[in-house]
C-alpha cells in the first residue's frame, strides 16, 4: 500500500553535515521524495508539530532544540512508507538504537536524535499538512 510520511532531518543532523547521509538511506531503500524544504521553524510551528507533548516535562528543551537551527522537512512516499521509515530511523534513543539504523549508527542522544518520522498514517497526514499544506 503506497503511503506518504513526514520526515524531519533535525538541526543536529544539519549542523553535523549528515543531511546527504540520512537522505541517501531513504533513497537507497526505494522511497520517493515528494517534497523537501530547508527551513527554520519557530516556537508556534514546533508547538503545532508536537501538540501531543506540550504539557510533558521533556517538551520545553525539545522545543528549544527543534527551533535552534535549520532542519530539512520532507515527504517520502512508498509501500508502507510510515513503517519503513520508522525502521530505518531506529529507536528514539540513539544510544540504544540498533546498529544499521540512522540513530543507531549516527546518534548518541535521546533528544538530539537526528530525525523525526511520523508514527502512524494519521500522524503523517496531520504533520504533512502542517509542513506542506499544498500537498
Amino acid at each position: 500500500m503506497t503511503e506518504r510520511t513526514l520526515i524531519l532531518i533535525k538541526p543536529d543532523a544539519v549542523r553535523r553535515g549528515l543531511v546527504g547521509e540520512v537522505l541517501g538511506r531513504f533513497e537507497r531503500k526505494g522511497l520517493t521524495l515528494v517534497a523537501m524544504d530547508l527551513r527554520t521553524i519557530d516556537a508556534a510551528a514546533a508547538d503545532r508539530h508536537y501538540a501531543e507533548h506540550l504539557d510533558k516535562p521533556f517538551y520545553p528543551p525539545l522545543r528549544e532544540f527543534i527551533t535552534s537551527g535549520p532542519l530539512v522537512a520532507m515527504v517520502a512516499e512508498g509501500d508502507q512508507a510510515v513503517s519503513v521509515v520508522r525502521l530505518l530511523v531506529g529507536a528514539t534513543d540513539g544510544r540504544g538504537a540498533a546498529a544499521g539504523t540512522i540513530r543507531g549508527d549516527l546518534s548518541l542522544s535521546n533528544r538530539e536524535n537526528l530525525v523525526h518520522a511520523s508514527d502512524s498514517p494519521e500522524s503523517a497526514a496531520r504533520e504533512i499538512s502542517n509542513f506542506f499544506p499544498n500537498l
